[in-house]
């Protein structure tokens, strides 16, 4: 990326949300093709056998990316792209990277338990401007796309959706790696797709998401959504949280970030962080 282009404009990122949206329309039409067939299936990883089974890729993984990949080359052929699958494309002097995961739940998939996205987002300088993740079910109970793009805010099958809240419910949900937590006001989750987690969290099903370790492709498109919906976003970089900012502005730190994430109303984001904050100081006390 050696000479920055100017902010995108409204027009463009309109644009850039519209192939998105295709895109991940793209994703869902090909899962729901191939739901419950017998697929081949992959598992990723080096010869140990227990990590080979924690990271599945099957047949459908890599051809919807092969598809997305295509067809954005004929959208914007000089972006940048970050896959799952595939290998990292550097743009043509462009500082627009699309970051790609053909299926987010692939475990959930394969399995056959209807918990899973496809996932795409687009970074201008290493922050998400764009998103759009086919879910496989939603706010409405449908599967269906929740997009971003410029000033719209959140919006699901191009439809507004609002955070209601009911008042009356006193202790709401949130998603975990482990699925519950030991302090807060929250009733844990862990749904098996850090992307569906991030829309629901857009949504208002959650309150707040924490992730552990994360790929870019897991959240780029789920970030751009939280902030659409004003939701708050944390990472831990050095040991410290902080508001996200980037991923970074070179595409091989892009591809290589991990960081812990937390995402969620401003107010239960902060409190999330704060948990966090505490729990790693009650850590090193103990030690």
């Amino acid at each position: 990326m050696t000479v920055a282009e100017p902010m995108p404009t409204p027009d463009l990122l309109a644009r850039m949300e519209a192939v998105a949206v295709e895109l991940a329309t793209i994703g869902g039409r090909e899962i729901l093709a191939t739901l419950g067939s017998l697929m081949a299936v992959q598992y990723k990883g080096d010869d140990n056998a227990i990590a080979l089974m924690r990271d599945p890729v099957s047949e459908v993984d890599s051809r919807v990316e092969a598809m997305i990949r295509s067809h954005l080359a004929d959208h914007f052929p000089d972006h940048g792209i970050i896959g799952e699958e595939m290998a990292v494309q550097a743009g043509l002097g462009s500082d627009f990277v699309w970051a790609i995961d053909p299926i987010d739940g692939t475990s959930n998939f394969i399995n056959g338990f209807p918990l899973f996205a496809s996932s795409v987002g687009v970074l201008y300088r290493g922050v998400p401007v764009v998103g759009a993740l086919w879910c496989s079910t939603s706010h409405l109970l449908t599967p269906g796309v929740y997009h971003c793009g410029g000033t719209a805010g959140l919006r699901f099958e191009g439809e507004p959706v609002s955070r209601l809240p009911n008042p009356a419910v006193r202790k709401r949900l949130a998603g975990d790696p482990h699925g519950q937590f030991g302090v807060g006001p929250w009733d844990g989750r862990k749904t098996g797709s850090a992307a569906i987690e991030c829309a629901f969290v857009a949504a208002g099903l959650l309150q707040v998401a924490r992730f552990a370790t994360p790929n870019i492709w897991d959240v780029a498109g789920g970030i751009a959504l939280a902030h659409a919906s004003g939701a708050s976003v944390f990472q831990k970089e050095d040991g410290n949280w902080s508001p996200f900012a980037s991923f970074g502005d070179q595409l091989a730190q892009m591809a290589q970030w991990r960081r812990p994430l937390i995402l969620g109303t401003p107010e239960d984001a902060a409190r999330m962080t704060d948990i966090q904050r505490a729990d790693a100081q009650d850590r090193s006390r103990r030690i």
